[in-house]
């Protein structure tokens, strides 16, 4: 498989690779679908010919049975390709959805992507604060993952609050990246696993099987199959009776019902965990095939690479045990196949050989696929946005310094890029009118603290950044559930920063403290939540409405004041979205209550 080079992506922006990609794959897509409409006709031309020829064959019966034989031979082998065609289809029909997905994301329209709602989660250390999951939000923007396993894996990624070897997680997404034709394929490949059970209860099968059949089965299934072959052709041959015949097929059925119901217990499970099998095959041919340079990457591939032995391979024997069982619901398989060779026997017997010897393999296997999985939502959030930069990793008293800064989900056209510097230890209060951009200007940047963290390049034209880790208090809620007040669940959730920041440091975001109780209260309470804070050496940033809070600045040189302004020109109102220095002195509610006429 060609691959595009790093120079040439550079040359190339994402919107004009995918619009070649669709092109091609349409193509392709055109061409398979003519072969599959021929192979149609011809296995049709041939069933039809096999019906003709034994019929005017049938006072022969030795060359009627010769030519059905024959027939039925060759027609499974058209069925065989004729699946391989189909499967081509798929999937190239699955890099055409990939594509234009992509040149959808690139217009702003995400929406029909999974939105992680399942990783929601009000306790964690910020991800309810900053949109990192649900409609709308960062983790449906960047989620590309095709596995359940995978999108575990992507979401673990952003939830990981992580800060040891960024240098690495960069170097692998920039590798990955740089691969959109794999990226793409193996995502592809993967859109096409249709799991019955989830990975994990596949591995515990694997681990708890528990085998049936006979020792030796395989060899006395041999032994039966050449005495039956040398029956039928000492009969063909007319030396011995039909008799003989239908005694050898008689006792192989009776053999083979000996096993039936533990060998259908086992087609049901196989059913069910064949097309996993089938395409985690080609998966793990996907990894093994493609040379990786990072060292993340690189550890990742050896895990299912072995000098005397391909991961693959071995995979994709099993599913072709999977597969052949699965034909037993084919009549001619379940029972002249059987009585005469006692097939189920032998592929059960391999199946069974097959996990004594590998089943402890697959675990790797799978969490190696999830991961690749879940770090191609990360390379091709880097494809999509090369304007964005991969932040210079510091150990400085500087904890974040970036240059026009921007939330990656507002649109370019709208968007106010901002700086910021704060070093360690340091604390900003930002005020602000309603609507003027503080929020936004919060979750940027804890947002480009995740992104960081998990290696991403960020919205900014240049970052330096010392890593830490990230705690927020943005969006508490009451629980009706739980019996707990508004002020309740606020408290706790700032008694859980306070007793996180003894043991770790972190970076604080904290938006409007204490709304539940009375204004009075909540300005001696804030005040002195930020005076334990820096107290405590805290770095971070707290918005707030109440101006008082900003007398902090004048007893605590660790606190810097910044505000977000807004301005009333002619009756009408007007925001710069701009971050600077000092304390707002334009309040806006008033005026919007009188001009929505709420109030006179």
């Amino acid at each position: 498989m060609k691959l595009l080079t790093t120079d040439n992506l550079r040359m190339q922006q994402p919107a004009s690779f995918y619009k070649i990609q669709l092109k091609s794959h349409k193509t392709t897509l055109s061409t398979l679908k003519k072969k599959l409409n021929l192979s149609s006709s011809v296995r049709l031309l041939l069933f039809i010919g096999i019906g003709v020829m034994v019929y005017f064959t049938f006072n022969t019966p030795k060359l009627a049975g010769v030519i059905a034989i024959a027939g039925i031979a060759f027609f499974l082998f058209l069925v065989t390709r004729h699946a391989k065609l189909k499967l081509q289809r798929d999937l190239t029909k699955a890099l055409i959805a990939i594509n234009t997905k992509e040149l959808q994301a690139l217009e702003g329209i995400y929406q029909n992507f999974p939105d992680g709602n399942q990783f929601y989660n009000p306790e964690h250390f910020y991800s309810q604060d900053i949109d990192l999951f649900g409609r709308g939000s960062f983790y449906q923007y960047a989620n590309r993952t095709a596995l359940e396993s995978g999108a575990q894996v992507f979401a673990d990624t952003l939830l990981a609050n992580d800060i040891d070897h960024i240098p690495e997680k960069q170097e692998a997404i920039k590798e990955l990246s740089n691969l959109p034709e794999w990226r793409q394929r193996f995502s592809a490949i993967a859109s096409l696993v249709k799991t019955e059970i989830p990975a994990g209860d596949v591995v515990s099968w694997l681990d708890n099987y528990k085998p049936f059949t006979p020792k030796h089965i395989k060899t006395i299934a041999r032994i039966f199959g050449i005495l039956s072959v040398l029956i039928c052709a000492l009969y063909g041959f007319s030396i011995i009776s039909g008799y003989w015949v239908f005694v050898i097929f008689g006792l192989g059925l009776f053999i083979s019902a000996r096993f039936m119901g533990k060998v259908s217990m086992l087609h049901n499970k196989a059913s069910e965990v064949q097309t996993t099998f089938q395409q985690y095959a080609q998966l793990l041919f996907e990894i093994e095939e493609q040379e990786f340079l990072s060292s993340t990457l690189s550890r990742k591939r050896k895990k299912i690479i072995s000098t005397d032995r391909s991961s693959s391979g071995i995979l994709k024997k099993f599913s072709r045990y999977l597969d052949a069982l699965d034909q037993r619901n084919n009549v001619l398989v379940a029972v002249f196949v059987n009585g005469f060779f006692l097939r189920d026997l032998i592929i059960a017997s391999n199946i069974e050989q097959w996990i004594k010897t590998y089943g402890q393999d697959a675990e790797v296997w799978f969490e190696t696929i999830a991961f690749f999985d879940g770090y191609n939502s990360l390379g091709n959030y880097a494809f999509n946005h090369p304007e964005h930069t991969y932040p210079e990793i510091t150990d400085s008293k500087t904890t974040i310094h970036a240059t026009e800064a921007v939330h990656p989900l507002l649109k370019a056209t709208t968007a106010v890029p901002n700086d910021i510097a704060i070093n360690r230890n340091e604390f900003f209060i930002i005020t602000g009118a309603n609507m003027a951009g503080k929020s936004t200007f919060l979750r940027t940047v804890a947002l480009q603290i995740v992104m960081a963290n998990a290696g991403l390049p960020v919205r900014a034209t240049a970052t330096t950044y010392t890593p830490i880790k990230l705690i927020t208090s943005m969006r508490t809620t009451d629980s009706l559930t739980d019996d707990e007040s508004y002020f309740f669940s606020e408290l706790k959730r700032l008694k859980f920063i306070v007793d996180a920041i003894k043991e770790d440091e972190y970076f604080i975001i904290l938006d409007e403290i204490l709304k539940g109780t009375n204004s009075t209260d909540k300005a001696t309470g804030s005040r002195k939540f930020v005076d334990k804070l820096v107290q405590g050496g805290a770095t971070g940033i707290i918005a707030t409405h109440d101006l008082s809070l900003c007398e902090a600045s004048e007893t605590l040189p660790e606190v810097t004041n910044y505000y977000f302004d807004a301005q009333i020109i002619d009756d009408e109102l007007f925001f710069d979205y701009t971050f600077k220095k000092g304390i707002c002195q334009n309040m806006n509610a008033s005026f919007l209550l009188k001009k929505m006429e709420i109030v006179d």
